[in-house]
């Protein structure tokens, strides 16, 4: 096991450290995420100001706003893609040279994204939510989160991540069998946009379209965890949503192993 942290957790930190070298880089990184998180938050706020009720979707206007920036903040965490890496390697034929390491090449995408996740926590996270919790009490009246809230929601964020990146990874098989996902990525990242909850909350949909939504496990990469946060979720509520993206994780992980097995069998390298 430890042979295994140390090799895996390499590829992590490189990660991490690759990240800091860049400073106008990072601080750009920082600008967008603040400029998307406010035209987000303004776009919120004038459709609460033109609608006839203080409450819309089961959300007040305050609720409204730590989901605004929640959602946009764990989606951030944890939609960490390894499909456009893994498009880049078969398009340049890199994947040969993973491949015949003495590695797991799907452990090795999932700790690289795990040390992105890791740098995002520290950049910008952090502030954001302490900023949060510090506005829900000085301006919102509302309570501080507590650690019932708190411990769950952190254990369904990082369910939340292995459920996007063995997703994501399962999604990136495609780029063996057509070469070329770039379009598609696009495709994807619209669509997870709006299942995730990332745009729209999903108690704004009709009951059966929220239904249908609840055995996708799209849900779970986002809205479940702001929900737990926002103490939407609690009790019974939240370990039976805990148990969903646990299940997700096996399902998706056993799902990237089969599709593994089938691609392998037709692998061709290009470039080199």
């Amino acid at each position: 096991m430890t042979k295994f942290f140390r090799v895996y957790w390499t590829f992590a930190a490189n990660q991490i450290k690759s990240n800091f070298v860049y400073k106008g880089r990072f601080y750009l990184y920082i600008l967008r995420k603040f400029l998307g998180m406010f035209i987000y938050y303004y776009l919120w706020m004038a459709i609460y100001a033109s609608a006839s009720s203080g409450q819309l979707g089961g959300f007040t206007r305050s609720e409204m706003i730590l989901y605004v920036f929640l959602s946009y903040t764990i989606s951030d965490l944890v939609m960490i893609g390894i499909s456009s890496e893994i498009g880049k390697d078969v398009l340049d034929g890199s994947v040969a040279m993973n491949l015949i390491k003495p590695i797991n090449y799907r452990l090795y995408l999932t700790f690289k994204s795990l040390g992105v996740m890791i740098y995002r926590i520290v950049v910008p996270s952090v502030f954001i939510w302490a900023g949060l919790e510090i506005y829900k009490v000085t301006a919102l009246g509302m309570p501080v989160s507590s650690p019932a809230q708190i411990g769950p929601a952190l254990l369904s964020i990082l369910l939340s991540f292995f459920i996007y990146v063995f997703f994501d990874y399962c999604f990136g098989m495609l780029a063996f069998v057509t070469t070329y996902i770039f379009g598609m990525t696009i495709i994807k990242n619209a669509a997870l946009n709006l299942l995730t909850g990332r745009l729209i909350p999903i108690s704004f949909f009709p009951a059966v379209v929220q239904e249908i939504f609840s055995f996708l496990p799209f849900t779970a990469m986002t809205y479940v965890p702001v929900m737990i946060w926002m103490g939407k979720y609690s009790g019974t509520e939240a370990l039976y949503q805990l148990g969903k993206q646990a299940l997700w994780v096996v399902l998706l992980y056993l799902l990237g192993s089969f599709l593994w097995k089938k691609i392998e069998k037709r692998i061709v390298i290009l470039g080199g």
